[in-house]
C-alpha cells in the first residue's frame, strides 16, 4: 500500500507543476492548439490554447513508477512493459500534436502514419508479453479462467493489437471537452489499482512445496497496482489545470498514452472484457461516431446526431460544457461501480475474500 501511495503522490506532483511549467514554456512559444472549422462554434475561443499537456502526465507517471521502488518491491517484466506501452503511447500522440502545432492546422499526422505508430506500439506490446511473460494465451473476463477461451499465441497477440488500437481512438475520440477524457481515464485507472491489489492480496500456501501462490496466477500484480495508481495521480495533477476553461489540452500525447495504458493493463490483469464496462463512456462516445458515418452514407447524408461524438450532439443541442462534462463524469462512475461489482462477485464466487 505504501509503494501505491508513493507513486500516486510524487506523480501526481510532478504533473502538477510540470503542467504549469509546460503551459508556461508552450505560451511563451505560441504553441497552441489549432480547432478545426467545422467544430462547435464555442471552441473557436479555445484556439490558440496550449496542447501537449499529456507530456505532464507521462512524466509524472515515469517519475512516480521510478520512486516507488524506494517504498520497497521490485519491478516486474508486466509493469515495465505497460509503461513502455503508455510511453509509446504519448510519443504517438507527440507526434500528431507536434505537426498540428507547426503546422498551424487542425491535421496532424495523416492516418497511415498514426496507424503505423500505434500499431508498432501494440505489436511490441504483445511480442514482449508473450516472449518474456508468462501471461495466459485466454480471453478472460475477471480472471484467466473465466471465461478463459484460449487463443494461442498469435491468437492472443492479435487480440492484444485489437484491443490497444480501439481503446486508444477511443479515449482519443472522448478527449473533446476541457477534462473530459481526463476524468473518465482517472476514474478507470482508479479501478485498475483496486483490481491489481486485489489481485495481488489474494494468496496461499502450496501445503507441499511451501511456496505461496497467487490465486489469479499473477505474480507482477503489485506492480501493476502502482502503474495504475501513479496513473491516477498524474491525471489529477493535470486535470488542476485542464479543467474547464481549460488552460491546456492534453493532446494526442495524453489521449493515446492514456488509451494505451489501460488496454495494456486489462491484458495484463486479464480483465480483457471487463475493460469495455469500466470504460463505457469511451465505448458510447466511439459506438456515436460508427453509427453517425453508418446512418450518413446508407440515408443519403442524413445524420442520427447533430454533430459526433455525442459529446458535441449534447452542445449543439445547447447544453452548456460543464453541464455535459459532469453528466458524463457521472456515467463514468456509474460504469466503474458496476465494473468493480462485476469483479467483485466472482472473486466472491471464486471464494476469494480476502
Amino acid at each position: 500500500m505504501t509503494r501505491l501511495l508513493v507513486a500516486a503522490a510524487i506523480s501526481m506532483m510532478v504533473s502538477l507543476f510540470g503542467t504549469k511549467a509546460l503551459i508556461n514554456w508552450l505560451t511563451r512559444h505560441r504553441m497552441g492548439q489549432p480547432i478545426r472549422d467545422d467544430g462547435p462554434q464555442g471552441h473557436h475561443l479555445k484556439a490558440g490554447t496550449p496542447t501537449m499537456g499529456g507530456l505532464a502526465i507521462i512524466a509524472g507517471v515515469t517519475a512516480g513508477y521510478i520512486v516507488s521502488e524506494l517504498a520497497g518491491a521490485t519491478y516486474t517484466r508486466r509493469g515495465i512493459f505497460v509503461m513502455l506501452a503508455i510511453i509509446g503511447g504519448g510519443v504517438v500522440g507527440l507526434m500528431d500534436d507536434w505537426v498540428k502545432v507547426k503546422a498551424a492546422r487542425n491535421l496532424g499526422l495523416n492516418k497511415r502514419a498514426k496507424m503505423a505508430g500505434l500499431l508498432l506500439v501494440a505489436v511490441g506490446f504483445a511480442f514482449l508479453m508473450t516472449q518474456f511473460t508468462e501471461v495466459q494465451h485466454a480471453i478472460s473476463f475477471t480472471r484467466f479462467d473465466s471465461p478463459g477461451w484460449d487463443i494461442g499465441r498469435v491468437g492472443w497477440m492479435l487480440w492484444a493489437v485489437l484491443l490497444i488500437l480501439g481503446t486508444t481512438n477511443a479515449v482519443n475520440l472522448t478527449d473533446g471537452l476541457d477534462g473530459l477524457a481526463a476524468g473518465a481515464g482517472a476514474l478507470a485507472f482508479a479501478a485498475f489499482t483496486f483490481i491489481s491489489f486485489w489481485q495481488f492480496r489474494q494468496t496461499e500456501v502450496d501445503p507441499i512445496t511451501g511456496d505461496v501462490i497467487n490465486l489469479y496466477g499473477l505474480t507482477a500484480a503489485l506492480d501493476l497496482a502502482v502503474v495504475s495508481a501513479a496513473m491516477v495521480g498524474g491525471i489529477i495533477g493535470f486535470l488542476w489545470w485542464n479543467a474547464a476553461p481549460a488552460q491546456i489540452f492534453m493532446g494526442d500525447t495524453g489521449s493515446l498514452a492514456i488509451g494505451s495504458g489501460l488496454a495494456a493493463l486489462a491484458l495484463s490483469t486479464n480483465t480483457h472484457l471487463l475493460l469495455p464496462i469500466i470504460g463505457g463512456l469511451f465505448v458510447v462516445e466511439t459506438i456515436s461516431v460508427i453509427l453517425q458515418v453508418f446512418v450518413f452514407r446508407m440515408f443519403n447524408g442524413r445524420r442520427l446526431f447533430r454533430m459526433a461524438p455525442v459529446h458535441h450532439h449534447f452542445e449543439l443541442l445547447g447544453w452548456p460544457e460543464t453541464t455535459i462534462l459532469i453528466r458524463l463524469w457521472i456515467m463514468t462512475g456509474l460504469c466503474t461501480a458496476v465494473g468493480l461489482g462485476l469483479f467483485y462477485a466472482d472473486a466472491i464466487n471464486a471464494g476469494f475474500t480476502s
